[in-house]
């Protein structure tokens, strides 16, 4: 992609996210995630009503009177954004592919953390680390984020959630806003995942296409993998192969809701024919 054809296309994402951001998702997203942190601000003489486990005994001691700590809401939180972008991304049978479908939620979560001051970073992932951009604040560095998840193009087509989480809690100390954007085509990641669910605030974000939920009648058709590049001739017109198809599909999908439930993380999932304004909106509802 030329320079020109990309600038033109990331003007255009932002454009539709930042009117998103704006308009739909800044009060949710504000509300959603405020005060997820407390920071100290001052002592004062205690007061009726004050909660006796706020008592600072060291001032108390001091003074032989009562003092309080006082503590006022962290409001610069981090939101980072961990992004697949292993070779079963680029996949779509209609309007769009997984990839460009992850790229807009991102950049509207994006937006709408750039509307509260927070700071945002970026992680690709394939099977390894493709790209880190450590959390900053300001327009041109969302902008940078959108070149990337437009443009970047990895080294591998595999998928390891695994090695991400686990980069992730090394690089990030202090806790933020996690949201991971996948299809989730993987498995033996329950480890790094509880890991990162207690240290934290993370959500999952799925995104399928339709042919992946149901093998359409097609009559015998070659199949690519699209991260390991196997290809393999398969019945469609045999109920016993779609039922094998549809059955595997729905076991990944109660995996995944499984996993991050029982670890404590959110999760959505969002076909790349729904409205994932619908589907975010609703998320951050449920959980304020």
């Amino acid at each position: 992609m030329d320079t020109k054809a990309l600038l033109k296309k990331v003007r255009k994402i932002e454009i539709k996210t930042r009117r998103l951001s704006d308009h739909v998702f800044g009060g949710e997203y504000h509300s959603t995630f405020k005060g997820r942190g407390m920071t100290f601000s001052e002592v004062r003489q205690y007061q009726f009503g004050d909660d006796v486990r706020a008592i600072d005994w060291n001032v108390t001691a001091r003074y032989n009177e009562p003092f309080v700590k006082v503590f006022e809401e962290e409001r610069e939180l981090t939101l980072m954004l961990v992004v697949d972008v292993s070779g079963s991304e680029a996949f779509g049978t209609k309007t769009q592919f997984k990839r460009e479908i992850l790229t807009e939620i991102a950049a509207t979560l994006a937006f709408s953390a750039l509307q509260n001051n927070d700071k945002v970073g970026l992680l690709l992932f394939s099977d390894q680390l493709e790209l880190f951009i450590p959390p900053k604040k300001g327009r041109s560095h969302i902008l940078r984020i959108i070149r990337e998840l437009l443009e970047f193009e990895p080294k591998s087509k595999e998928t390891n959630i695994s090695a991400a989480l686990e980069f992730l809690s090394g690089v990030l100390k202090k806790k933020a806003i996690v949201f991971m954007l996948s299809d989730f085509m993987d498995s033996g990641y329950e480890k790094t995942l509880r890991i990162t669910a207690k240290k934290h605030d993370l959500t999952g974000i799925r995104v399928y296409d339709p042919v992946e939920t149901e093998l359409p009648k097609l009559g015998i058709v070659p199949m690519r993998d699209a991260e390991t590049g196997q290809i393999r001739w398969i019945n469609t017109q045999s109920k016993k192969v779609r039922n094998q198809y549809a059955k595997h599909f729905n076991a990944r999908t109660t995996e995944y809701q499984e996993l991050f439930k029982k670890n404590g993380a959110g999760n959505m999932s969002c076909s790349v024919e729904e409205s994932y304004v619908k589907k975010l909106l609703g998320y951050f509802k449920a959980r304020i």
